[in-house]
């Protein structure tokens, strides 16, 4: 067999590429069109528990995208203890594949993909979803991904308020400060969730629980608001999807399978089924489906988080990488 190689980029090199703004939102787009237009094959995320004791699992998330002639396997853990080491609790390896003949092309360090596709979808949801003019956030959750979050909807929105909180106070100020540094204005920390997410036109809650508790209480929404769950344990009350106009999701495949997942419940008791979803983000983003389409709309994005959208951004950190002569190649056979 003749010689095979690929490309790896540690993160040093996905650091070093420093994709823009603009960059992460195109490659996301343009995963989400490819799933709207049923270019793409999507099989629901897996998981492994290694051990109860280690208070984390993996998450196993499979895509194939046509236009990109790229098919993909990432593997994230997801370990909610990690801080107490210095450790990102998310860490994650991308497979890029070559799907006509299964050989591999490359092997990404995944941890900061993770983080800014993420924040990317949010922010896509919410140019769709939420009112062109809302300029109020409330965001619960501290972690990697809640960074890009408010970063990528301030690039859309150009936010005016912007509200975070999350568990432990160091973790909520910290927060803050970069993001302030970031953005060039100033953050508001509240001390409990109902200040932060009260009457705020955007709501994101991205929390880390570690057992499903209702703490987002459906009154607190405002009429004409997006809220955007998408925590492991949900921490929505069971009627926040009773007040909604729209409810959309990255991917119903998934998104009604598995033990996890901010709505796992609704799902669970038949609260929220194929009947009363207005569609996937992607049909929407393709203009198969509508988005917003009245200022008093009240919609919810509940995102499970889509191999499509690693793929699409690595395959553009890929290309940006090759063109930079970053990474390096490796030889598989």
């Amino acid at each position: 067999m003749k010689p095979v190689w690929f490309t790896f980029l540690n993160g040093s090199d996905i650091e070093q590429l420093e994709p823009t703004d603009i960059e992460i939102l195109d490659a996301v787009e343009e995963g989400l069109r490819a799933q709207g237009l049923g270019e793409t094959v999507v099989e629901p995320r897996v998981h492994l528990m290694p051990d109860p004791a280690f208070n984390g699992h993996f998450n196993v998330l499979r895509g194939y995208v046509a236009p990109l002639a790229l098919a993909g396997v990432k593997i994230v853990g997801d370990y909610v203890d990690n801080y107490r080491t210095g450790l990102p609790s998310e860490m994650a390896l991308l497979n890029l594949f070559d799907p006509r003949t299964g050989m591999p092309v490359a092997v990404l360090d995944a941890t900061a993909i993770t983080e800014m596709r993420t924040g990317a979808l949010t922010a896509l949801g919410a140019r769709h979803l939420a009112r062109p003019d809302a300029k109020v956030l409330g965001h619960i959750g501290a972690r990697a991904t809640s960074y890009w979050n408010v970063r990528l909807l301030d690039r859309i929105f150009d936010l005016t308020e912007i509200r975070v909180h999350s568990r432990r106070p160091e973790s909520r100020e910290a927060f803050a400060e970069r993001l302030e540094r970031e953005l060039g204005k100033p953050v508001i920390v509240t001390e409990d969730w109902k200040t932060c997410v009260e009457g705020a036109d955007i709501v994101v809650e991205a929390s880390r629980l570690e057992r499903p508790q209702p703490l987002l209480k459906t009154e607190w929404i405002a009429p004409g608001a997006l809220v955007v769950p998408y925590g492991t344990n949900s921490a929505v009350e069971i009627t926040l999807t009773d007040i909604m106009d729209k409810i959309v999701v990255d991917d119903w495949g998934q998104a009604h399978a598995g033990p996890f997942g901010a709505l796992r419940a609704h799902v669970d008791s038949g609260r929220l089924d194929d009947a009363g979803l207005h569609g996937e983000l992607g049909e929407i983003v393709a203009g198969r489906k509508p988005g917003r389409e009245s200022a008093d709309e009240t919609n919810l994005f509940w995102h499970r988080g889509l191999s499509l959208s690693d793929i699409a951004l690595g395959a553009a950190l890929l290309k940006k990488a090759e063109e930079r002569g970053l990474g390096q190649k490796l030889r598989f056979s």
